[in-house]
């Protein structure tokens, strides 16, 4: 064999090797598929759990500058002012406030919904009941859909 020879044919060698074949191609995508089937589920309890972890790390934050307004003011906000008055003042004369007490805006639930605050409490008759209803939106339910409070209670409506 000539060297001309031997050179065309380690080439077309080379060519060959270097793309997949559908059957190759399949078995990978068949590997992906399962691995995504079987790690799928508990990637998304994980995201479920993390909703969840958040609304409670919120509730008390915001229940932490409820207290400092009360300090300051001597009593909470009413259920009429809300939240929002934790990070703008709120209209007519409240002696004493000293706030922004929050460094944002008041966030939304992690399900885009607005945390429920009610001033005096129903199940804290004294102090406020801050609280989201978890993902369904809905009073009670377990898991993600859980009634997340601030006083660690069930809600009573």
């Amino acid at each position: 064999m000539s060297r001309r020879t031997e050179r065309r044919g380690a080439s077309e060698c080379r060519r060959r090797a270097t793309g997949f074949t559908l059957v190759e191609m399949l078995v990978v995508l068949a590997i992906i598929g399962t691995l995504a089937m079987l790690v799928g589920p508990a990637v998304f309890r994980n995201v479920g759990d993390a909703n969840v972890i958040a609304a409670r790390s919120q509730i008390e934050t915001l229940s932490v500058a409820l207290e400092s307004w009360r300090l300051d003011v001597r009593s909470y906000p009413s259920t009429a002012q809300g939240l929002a008055s934790l990070r703008e003042r709120p209209s007519g004369s409240v002696l004493g406030w000293r706030g922004p007490y929050l460094r944002k805006a008041v966030p939304p639930d992690p399900w885009g919904r607005p945390y429920q605050y009610i001033s005096p409490g129903v199940a804290n008759p004294e102090s406020f009941d801050l609280f989201t209803l978890g993902r369904d939106g809905r009073v009670g339910g377990t898991g993600e859909d859980a009634d997340i409070t601030s006083w660690g209670g069930e809600v009573r409506q």
